[in-house]
């Protein structure tokens, strides 16, 4: 049975972050904690905004490189001129990406043994180590991405793309 994961007071992280406590921020934080999915700065203020119509699109993008300090969310690079975040309420082992280049596409994959591998690597070169990733570009055939799924992958399909399922 999996360990449940303690409920994370957002007064107190706000505060650990030397952040003030204001409504819209709690709900950005909150929103993006309790997110499914991959998503962008974009897609967390609709939802935050949903919750609270205060939230402000400064304070979402000002917010973004905190909840990502603050081990909230994990940012994943595609290459584009945006970034996509996940959450890490779910996070247990290191996670790989394949990414479909027409469509941004993000397939999640675990790969414990990356963790382990770039640990040990910086480690034998006398460094310390930071992090890393592993991604893979690939491309969808015509875009049905639903036959083309990894065994144990999680497909996150970007609302309106053709790979929506």
């Amino acid at each position: 049975m999996k360990k449940k994961k303690p409920a994370i007071n957002f007064v107190e992280v706000l505060a650990g972050c030397g952040l003030r406590n204001t409504a819209p921020r709690r709900t950005i934080w909150e929103t993006a904690y309790e997110s499914d999915g991959h998503f962008t700065a974009e897609d967390l203020l609709a939802a935050a905004r949903g919750k609270n119509r205060s939230v402000s699109r400064a304070t979402v993008y000002r917010a973004m490189p905190d909840l990502v300090r603050s081990g909230i969310l994990r940012e994943v690079d595609v290459g584009r001129d945006f970034k996509y975040y996940v959450s890490t309420r779910h996070a247990g082992t290191f996670k790989g990406q394949i990414v479909c280049d027409n469509c941004d596409k993000i397939i999640e994959f675990d790969a414990p043994f990356m963790e382990w591998y770039g640990k040990s690597i910086a480690e034998k070169n006398g460094l310390a180590f930071v992090s890393q990733r592993l991604q893979v570009v690939a491309h969808c055939n015509n875009c049905t991405c639903k036959n083309h799924l990894p065994t144990g992958g999680k497909s996150t399909p970007r609302k309106g793309d053709p790979c929506r399922n």
